[in-house]
């Protein structure tokens, strides 16, 4: 089909700010339904876009008119850009321009991954009559906790490294030098270990927006007020994702769709979200130095393409494409590397089960004595490691987003696993496969001579070849043990019951291998670190960084344990 292809068509905003789009539909004297793309990466480079899911030129040959907007303050379109806060009036503003369009027969999906998706949410937030359905893949739902606050961690290495990136486009748009820039991303490991963090200074007058998170520590009207958490009910569509085990937006797009399920603002939206979760990172690729998943593991085997395609088809041209009767959600098990639909996330048949943390107190290393079973502790020693701030954990896998190539995922933790920081708790080999499925928390008590320090966790597949693989990661900052909305420093020496969410995996252990949880107190560049002092972490400088004497207690009175999200497919119907 011959296409109709124009660029940098202009609209205008509420406010009068000019914003430009390339529009690629059917060259032909008709309407389509609308597909809107809203990018603060460039729209030029959205159709060559491997990992994006939606072909832009593809779609456009199969019925649609596609939309590829720069945001405000973004390459073609004028105006200053202000990271999410933006992103609802002007998406509202935009969804009311394509819908009365020639070529548009007012009906509207919004599709976008991470940022991209971002842009879907905020405008959908507005609840345009026009739009009838949404796919939003790997996308954020609480910025404070998939995106600067985790656990009341800030997420330093994917903060700083994407507010980096994108005051490239600012600072050429103000003619500014580009050397401050360059000289910055020479040596990444440097620029996460520079102090204060709040004095990054190539980021300063082009990225007020990292200086402004780093500024709002708890969870405040501030992230309230761009949380898309708080605006399930104005969201009336449907909206398809697609996600990843090891991806940094996989806890975002679990509570978009448990949410919108519970608290969508129609039926149609609460019946219709779908949720697909392979064994990706960010942005949906599986290539690992210790790990193959094959071809049933990459993102090419959903047919992202024709996924997405099939569902905007039933959406916006009512075509029955079967895809209303599927189940809602499919995941990739790792272990068996197989696809397999369920009903429901978290799985309905889930069962929580309590693996205890043992040792007598040598828990130190993959060396010590730490153990993981069904018993319960009765009379042992706590284990004791010291957590120097400025020797941290290295960050090596898990869900993280970093500069250097193949860290995410999962990777070998055998070097972490020889640090004296790190408590290592495993199972003995196990004799039978065992799933876990679901989501993942760390019940522990602990202490600190500190009045505030953090407390981390990794559940690790442990192979018969001595791989150990992690699977998921988490962490806790503990002046936020009780509230994300106000800091409460500890008293030192005394014991505290915390939870660490761990967010969820889909794992079958298999015969041979072993479950291990590592504990310890830090993750670099990943989690900022804590200086231990209770102080403002983001103003300190490294004289002030103090060392915590940190301790995990597991006995009968202190009954520290992981919850594993069981599933037993013997007793599952067929």
């Amino acid at each position: 089909m011959n296409l109709m292809i124009e660029k940098n068509v202009e609209m205008q905003t509420r406010d009068g700010v000019t914003l430009r789009a390339d529009i690629y539909r059917p060259a032909v004297e008709e309407t389509f339904p609308v597909i809107l793309l809203r990018t603060p990466y460039d729209k030029e480079l959205v159709p060559s876009a491997a990992s994006q899911g939606l072909n832009v030129l593809r779609t456009a040959e199969a019925g649609y008119a596609v939309v590829v907007q720069d945001c405000r303050g973004r390459f073609a379109s004028e105006g200053e850009f202000r990271a999410i806060v933006q992103e609802d009036l002007d998406g509202e503003d935009t969804v009311a321009w394509v819908a009365v369009q020639p070529w548009s027969n007012g009906r509207v999906g919004l599709f976008g991954q991470s940022y991209l998706g971002t842009t879907a949410w905020r405008a959908a937030s507005q609840t345009p009559a026009a739009v009838y359905a949404m796919a939003t893949p790997v996308t954020p739902a609480s910025f404070y906790g998939d995106l600067a606050g985790q656990g009341g961690a800030t997420q330093l290495g994917g903060t700083l490294f994407w507010n980096t990136i994108v005051s490239l486009n600012t600072r050429m748009r103000k003619g500014l030098d580009m050397l401050p820039l360059s000289q910055a991303t020479a040596d990444w490991q440097a620029l996460y270990e520079q102090l204060p963090l709040k004095e990054q200074a190539h980021l300063k007058d082009v990225s007020p927006q990292f200086f402004t998170w780093l500024e709002h520590p708890e969870y405040d009207d501030f992230w309230r007020s761009i949380s898309l958490t708080e605006a399930y009910e104005q969201i009336t569509v449907p909206n398809l994702q697609h996600a990843g085990w090891f991806d940094i937006f996989l806890a975002g797009n679990l509570a978009h769709y448990k949410g919108m399920k519970e608290r969508g603002g129609s039926s149609t939206a609460r019946q219709h979200q779908r949720l697909v979760i392979g064994p990706w990172v960010h942005p949906m690729t599986a290539d690992y130095p210790e790990r193959e998943f094959g071809a049933a593991g990459s993102y090419a085997s959903i047919n992202p393409q024709g996924n997405h395609l099939r569902w905007f088809d039933y959406w916006l041209k009512g075509i029955d494409t079967g895809i209303s009767q599927e189940k809602p959600v499919k995941l990739f098990v790792m272990g068996h590397d197989q696809w397999r639909e369920e009903d429901d996330w978290p799985l309905p048949d889930m069962l929580l089960k309590p693996f205890y943390l043992h040792s007598d107190g040598k828990a130190n290393t993959a060396l010590g004595d730490g153990t993981l079973s069904l018993e319960q502790p009765t009379h042992e020693a706590e284990d004791i490691f010291l957590y120097d701030p400025r020797n941290p954990v290295p960050t090596l896998g898990g869900t993280n987003f970093l500069p250097w190539p193949f860290n995410s995922g999962p990777r070998d933790q055998r070097q972490i696993e020889m640090r004296a920081d790190v408590l290592c708790y495993s199972t003995p080999v196990l004799q039978e496969e065992l799933e876990v499925t679901g989501p993942l928390s760390l019940v522990l008590y602990v202490a600190s001579s500190a009045p505030d320090t953090d407390f981390t966790a990794k559940l690790v597949d442990v192979y018969p070849d001595g791989r150990a693989l992690i699977l998921a990661d988490g962490i806790l900052r503990m002046r936020y043990r009780e509230s994300k909305q106000k800091q409460k420093m500890m008293i030192p020496g005394q014991i505290y019951n915390i939870e660490i969410d761990l967010v969820a995996t889909s794992n079958v252990f298999l015969p041979g291998h072993r479950i291990r949880l590592e504990v310890s107190s830090s993750n670099f560049p990943k989690f900022s670190r804590n200086s231990n002092t209770g102080g403002e972490i983001a103003s300190e400088s490294a004289d002030s960084y103090r060392e915590a004497v940190n301790r995990v207690y597991h006995s009968a009175s202190y009954p520290s344990h992981l919850l594993l999200p069981i599933i037993d497919r013997r007793t599952r119907k067929a």
